[in-house]
């Protein structure tokens, strides 16, 4: 009895994952197209023109949008290209003080369609746009819209010096001067059809890492009396399906998923790199307007993180230690303290926690493309969630929104975290990032050929006895040690293993007194060692 109850238990079994498997191959590949772009160059206009579907976050439904005519969150609209493939529209919003927004829209697109307006060319957003895409490695294609402004006798002319121009920045970038470039109006449909079809040919097999853990990032939730909570938003990585249960980590509450629908169609199962309406058990929607749903355990706070900084080229300030500055990772966007340090031991340059760092002040423009290794630590003002080995991107956001400069500052990957909230006291000290002190003194007598007694080393109020045993070294050359303190001020005794040369003695009062230290930043405790 028990082995026909196993048998039966075996093809149920079967006949699920069987199933399973043919959903999967049924369902069409879902290929996320992001506009990004500078604001009012008409790309909420475009993705209307290329999309036969819009999603629960589309066209500009905020009332803020509307009122404002600018897009103020990402939208989503599809357009069902055969029964194999779907193309997504992300709409990114354009407007400055949005671009935290870009970048957390910017991580879930294949390709990146970047939109220009045919009469005001490459401006200050539309730049940072495609220092995102760079960083994020993203395949693009440049869209002119709006070509209607231009009387059809000119048009052509006009358009040709912009492609021009445009191919110039391009071939600046990362992605070359061969980038394909369409000109359209969304607003009268021109050349639409032909922009459909570069889609196509543009089309790639995205990678989709459907073993990793889930990973979904939440852009919109609504509650639906008697269903449950409706989390809308794309798959990163993984994939989930009907009955799972799933985490919210920001509220630290784990869900069974009710049911999901892809622009409105019913699916039970749902992969990376999919836009997705999921049905959750009932929680409040508006403690998770923005967030991520993960697998259960897989995310946890974070408080800070190491990583081999990569400044940006077109950032034209300072990059110095103990500022603040916005740290964007996936849809979070936080301030973070800034403490810079660099790699000594240039032969293997690899994050590692017990290895030697030397503190930097600063990293000037002018530097940015050193050979020096250099790292970050930064620390957040509040925990944030992110997947090991993300990208995350500085910027100074409280720049002037109107200026024409760049305000990504750096970018990189982590290296090092911390799940450690008391990381300050339990996890810093073993971060060896030490600070050089050099001080200069002067011989106020000599006692004899192999003892000086030396002044102005040390100020007044300074702890001599820590420096006791430490090694000098005179200009001469000559070599010494900190034998003892002297006196009440700041004098010490210093002596020599090897007899001072007639020289030095003779000109001891040219002869500096040199001593080097080093301090472990975030060690007090560790004092000084040479």
């Amino acid at each position: 009895m028990s082995l026909c109850l196993s048998k039966v238990y075996h093809l149920n079994c079967f006949d699920f994952y069987l199933r399973m498997l043919l959903v999967v191959l049924t369902m069409p590949i879902n290929f996320n197209i992001g506009l990004l772009g500078h604001v009012d160059s008409g790309k909420t206009t475009l993705a209307k023109a290329l999309s036969s579907v819009a999603s629960t976050a589309a066209f500009d439904k905020n009332p803020q949008s509307v009122e404002r005519g600018i897009t103020l969150d990402l939208g989503f609209s599809g357009l069902l290209v055969d029964e194999q493939l779907q193309f997504t529209f992300v709409d990114c919003p354009g407007h400055a003080s949005l671009i935290r927004t870009i970048i957390g829209g910017a991580q879930i697109i294949d390709l990146m369609l970047l939109v220009v307006d045919a009469q005001k060319g490459i401006q200050t957003q539309t730049a940072e746009c495609l220092i995102i895409g760079e960083l994020l490695q993203k395949k693009l294609i440049v869209v002119i819209n709006k070509i209607d402004f231009y009387p059809e006798d000119q048009r052509e002319s006009k358009l040709e010096k912009l492609r021009l121009r445009l191919s110039k920045t391009l071939a600046a970038t990362s992605f070359g001067c061969k980038v394909p470039i369409h000109a359209v109006s969304a607003l009268e449909g021109i050349h639409i059809a032909e922009l459909l079809s570069g889609l196509k040919e543009a089309y790639f097999q995205p990678q989709r890492n459907l073993d990793d853990p889930l990973l979904m990032y939440v852009d919109h939730c609504f509650g639906i009396k008697g269903q449950g909570t409706v989390c809308t938003g794309t798959l990163l990585q993984g994939k989930v399906q009907v009955n799972d249960v799933v985490e919210l980590p920001a509220l630290g509450e784990q869900r069974k998923v009710k049911s999901m629908q892809m622009f409105r169609q019913n699916v039970t199962i749902a992969s990376m790199g999919d836009r997705i309406g999921l049905c959750v058990t009932q929680f409040n929607a508006k403690l998770l307007e923005r967030g991520v749903i993960a697998q259960p355990g897989y995310l946890k706070p974070i408080y800070a993180v190491c990583l081999h900084l990569k400044p940006i080229r077109y950032y034209k300030q300072a990059i110095k230690s103990k500022s603040k500055l916005h740290i964007s990772v996936g849809h979070d966007t936080v301030m973070a303290d800034v403490t810079l340090f660099r790699d000594v031991d240039s032969a293997a340059p690899r994050f590692q926690l017990d290895k030697e760092y030397e503190y930097v002040d600063e990293v000037l423009p002018a530097e940015s493309q050193t050979s020096d290794v250099i790292y970050a630590l930064l620390q957040f003002e509040t925990s944030v969630l992110a997947p090991p080995n993300s990208t995350l991107i500085a910027s100074k956001l409280d720049m002037d929104a109107h200026s024409t400069s760049c305000r990504l500052a750096f970018w990189g990957r982590i290296a090092w975290q911390t799940l450690n909230s008391n990381y300050i006291q339990e996890e810093l000290p073993k971060l060896r990032v030490f600070k050089r002190n050099e001080k200069v003194g002067s011989i106020q007598r000599v006692v004899n050929a192999n003892e000086v007694i030396v002044q102005n080393l040390f100020k007044k109020e300074a702890k001599r006895d820590l420096y006791v045993g430490k090694m000098i070294e005179l200009s001469s050359g000559e070599k010494g040690r900190i034998d003892r303190t002297f006196g009440q001020t700041s004098k010490v005794a210093i002596t020599f293993a090897e007899a001072l040369s007639p020289e030095t003695i003779t000109n001891v009062k040219n002869v500096q007194v040199l001593l080097n230290c080093k301090k472990y930043v975030f060690n007090k405790r560790a004092g000084l060692f040479q």
